[in-house]
């Protein structure tokens, strides 16, 4: 009777020589990524920058933990996206507390190191996206990868935005805007990981119970 309660397809697990292989590239790329931001944003003063290099680094540790757990048990997965949305939760908070504390500083970033940033940036994570874009339907663990380099993209068109407009404006304010809005969209990536994953959990736990009954 228990499996016929759901007519769905089994969501893809990321078991496939394929899809390893892809995390493996897109991880070496967040880690060189975080490397060459962080300095950069550094250099340049660039709240915006910081961000999205820590928004690089977190996508490199995920990803090796979602590497860690292809081929686990259903909970095993839930459990480490559950783990992967708490901590893009965490860096998104850290990342508005941040941008809060620079609004009362409002140093002027560099724009023209920003936007040429971006450029790579964008550039590394487009390759990214293009990696995982056959693999961005799955369970949980497979979805998270994908809004996080999704989310990569996204801040990284930002950036050069805001690049841009601190080179017209002569002001700090549309790099805190775009870092407040890159910590936005990291907490509710963060919400929509931790819905899957606990969605996914329940109906782990309610399989087992009904095989055993």
């Amino acid at each position: 009777m228990g499996a016929c309660c759901s007519s769905e397809a089994p969501k893809f697990d990321g078991v496939s020589p394929a899809y390893r292989k892809a995390l493996w590239v897109v991880i070496i790329i967040n880690a060189i990524m975080f490397g060459v931001e962080m300095a950069a944003g550094a250099l340049s003063g660039s709240q915006a920058l910081k961000a999205d290099a820590l928004d690089f680094l977190g996508d490199a540790l995920t990803y090796s933990l979602s590497l860690w757990a292809i081929g686990r048990s259903v909970a095993t997965r839930s459990y480490t996206a559950i783990f992967k949305g708490a901590s893009l939760a965490v860096m998104g908070l850290w990342v508005m507390g941040a941008t809060i504390y620079e609004v009362f500083v409002l140093e002027m970033p560099q724009a023209h190191v920003m936007g040429l940033i971006g450029v790579l940036a964008l550039l590394a994570n487009l390759l990214s996206v293009m990696v995982l874009m056959k693999f961005k339907d799955g369970d949980a663990n497979v979805r998270s990868v994908w809004l996080c380099s999704r989310n990569d993209a996204i801040g990284n068109v930002a950036v050069m935005f805001a690049a841009i407009a601190v080179y017209l404006t002569a002001s700090a304010w549309p790099d805190l805007i775009v870092a407040a809005a890159m910590a936005g969209l990291f907490l509710w990536s963060s919400i929509q990981i931790l819905r899957q994953a606990i969605r996914e959990l329940r109906e782990d736990r309610r399989s087992v119970n009904e095989r055993l009954t």
